[in-house]
């Protein structure tokens, strides 16, 4: 019960930026408190809810996107939450991994909420905290090969939005609202 807690005073610190956010909050804090089990315990979807560390890189107006090998979307860097682990350790662990650069976050807490069935042979459902880190958009990271085919400094305006998570846009909005976005 004490890391549900952890998590929903994670998620406390989300202010939602529009209703299909506050939807997917309620949702998520509602789940949160349900007793359920919050992460993978079992590749690719036991149980069939659970959550996710998300983490664009941006630069000045700049998105760093990967062509994520298994989605075959172009996809900020994520990883899912191991059990008992906390959310932004998750983002230290994965950028590292995958980026090969320890995280820089633009806030401690989460900027972002949402809830999305994956795609594949074994659908679920991610409830990803995305959490935003400053990057250097005139370098491209060491990245993981095994997870990326390609990787990729997009401007806002020109990210690939129709072959990447479809609440890309709506967090991209909501870094500038919130003047992160610089």
């Amino acid at each position: 019960m004490r890391y549900a807690q952890t998590i929903a005073q994670e998620m406390r610190h989300i202010r939602p930026a529009d209703l299909l956010e506050l939807d997917h909050l309620a949702r998520a804090q509602a789940w949160v408190a349900s007793g359920a089990p919050l992460c993978r315990e079992r590749p690719p979807a036991t149980p069939p809810m659970h959550l996710v560390g998300y983490f664009p890189v941006v630069d000045h107006g700049h998105i760093l996107l990967g062509a994520h090998i298994t989605s075959g979307l172009w996809l900020p860097p994520g990883g899912h939450v191991d059990v008992g682990e906390h959310p932004r350790d998750t983002v230290r662990r994965e950028c590292l991994e995958e980026l090969r650069m320890p995280a820089r976050f633009l806030q401690d807490a989460p900027l972002f909420l949402t809830i999305a069935e994956t795609i594949g042979a074994q659908p679920h459902e991610d409830v990803s905290l995305w959490y935003g880190l400053q990057g250097d958009h005139t370098r491209l990271p060491e990245f993981d090969p095994r997870e990326y085919r390609d990787m990729r400094w997009f401007r806002f305006a020109d990210a690939p939005y129709d072959e990447s998570d479809p609440n890309l846009e709506r967090f991209l909005h909501k870094l500038h609202e919130l003047r992160l976005a610089a």
